[in-house]
């Protein structure tokens, strides 16, 4: 117990010990090289360490398409294909609709081949649900030959196994896009619409990665083929493409430097490899009503192209604490190459029972105990010898 005190009240103080060896001194000095490099490079250059960044971008943004298209011997324009209408970041452009009209409130037979039937008893089986109705039990004739199970619903029910052709004008569509950003730690907003941008290049350009990186006009077979899908297909079955806005921005520099840069990227893409539910597709119905007070209405299915423009981005600018703690830690970090050289001179080199009587030493209040107790004996190779006898290492030691 006595010992476990005494050795709980000690204090250890820096010895130097000059190690005048080629081999550890270059180790030591290519470690530091790598150190400093490291820091200055990456965590300075790369990084810019030396700012405090603000992630929290708040950001508006706002669409409007423009074409138009023929479909079903119909002239098609924005009213017709695009939804929602308030043109916000997510919206959809329509490429194939498939119709069934002046349906009202009755019964009628299923449409689907899964409700065949012979009996009423086929159309009671527990957990049988109707496609586009309630099932009200019975087995009644549909049009062709056979039977089908009876709904209660919209009648008659619609059939989306039909054949259309998709609305090809799409692809030569054009999508504005116009947002607004701001980095509220530094009371910074922006938006995509530069300083050099006129009304007469607006009126002319399209969006390309090459020459006009900077416009918010964007053809749509443009965007389908940046995110390296095939418009045919994509129009046939639907889909989700994301127009990706990133906002990196160093403070630092002048404002016309911070910039917009544009991606984009197919978001559903496990639905392409799914053959249960491929692609994207939704209803909607348009709702009528007769003389007599009827409503009826004409039920739509129509598969879309859906844009979901999505922005992120971070802004980083000069300051002081980020800045002192990591230059503290770069010169702290140095001195891992003094730990690994220690390592190697105690373990690896020859001499490293010489090397440990010089680095260690202990020193007591006692002088009795400073004469008779130390660290591998390190009193050895410190006294003076009678003879006069100078060590023959190559180890200079500084109390």
């Amino acid at each position: 117990m006595w010992s476990c005190i005494t050795d709980f009240f000690t204090y250890e103080t820096t010895k130097s010990v000059v190690v005048k060896s080629w081999t550890i001194g270059i180790i030591n000095r290519i470690v530091q090289l790598l150190i400093i490099t490291y820091f200055i490079g990456w965590v300075f250059v790369h990084e810019k360490a030396y700012q405090v960044r603000d992630t929290a971008i708040e950001s508006s943004v706002m669409t409007k398409v423009k074409g138009f298209g023929i479909y079903n011997h119909k002239v098609m324009d924005v009213a017709d294909y695009v939804t929602p209408t308030q043109g916000g970041s997510v919206f959809c452009i329509i490429t194939k609709m498939i119709t069934t009209e002046n349906q009202v409130q009755g019964y009628c037979p299923e449409s689907e081949k899964k409700f065949n039937c012979s009996q009423d008893s086929d159309c009671t089986r527990p957990n049988k649900a109707g496609s586009y109705g309630i099932l009200t039990g019975r087995c009644v004739p549909a049009k062709g030959s056979g039977k089908m199970c009876e709904i209660k619903g919209w009648c008659p029910a619609e059939n989306d196994t039909i054949k259309m052709t998709p609305m090809m004008e799409v692809e030569n569509f054009t999508i504005f896009i116009k947002n607004s950003i701001r980095f509220p730690l530094f009371n910074y907003t922006k938006g995509n619409f530069l300083s050099t941008i006129t009304d007469n290049y607006i009126q002319k350009c399209n969006f390309d990665m090459v020459n006009n990186t900077y416009c918010p006009i964007f053809r749509v077979g443009d965007v389908v083929r940046y995110a390296q899908q095939d418009f045919s297909r994509l129009a046939d079955k639907g889909g989700v493409i994301g127009i990706k806005i990133g906002w990196v921005c160093d403070l630092d520099r002048a404002d016309d430097q911070c910039n917009p840069s544009y991606s984009f990227t197919r978001l559903d893409a496990m639905s392409q490899k799914n053959a249960v539910s491929p692609g994207y597709n939704f209803r909607f119905a348009k709702y009528y009503k007769t003389e007599n007070g009827t409503d009826y209405r004409t039920l739509i299915k129509a598969y879309a192209i859906r844009f979901d423009v999505l922005v992120n981005g971070n802004a980083g600018k000069f300051n002081m604490i980020p800045t002192l703690i990591n230059m503290v830690a770069a010169f702290t970090s140095v001195g891992v190459g003094t730990v690994l050289c220690d390592i190697i001179l105690l373990n690896f080199l020859k001499g490293a029972e010489q090397y440990k009587a010089k680095k260690f030493e202990e020193v007591s209040d006692r002088p009795l105990d400073s004469q008779t107790n130390g660290f591998y004996r390190s009193q050895l190779s410190l006294r003076h010898s009678d003879s006069g006898m100078k060590s023959s290492d190559s180890i200079q030691n500084y109390a």
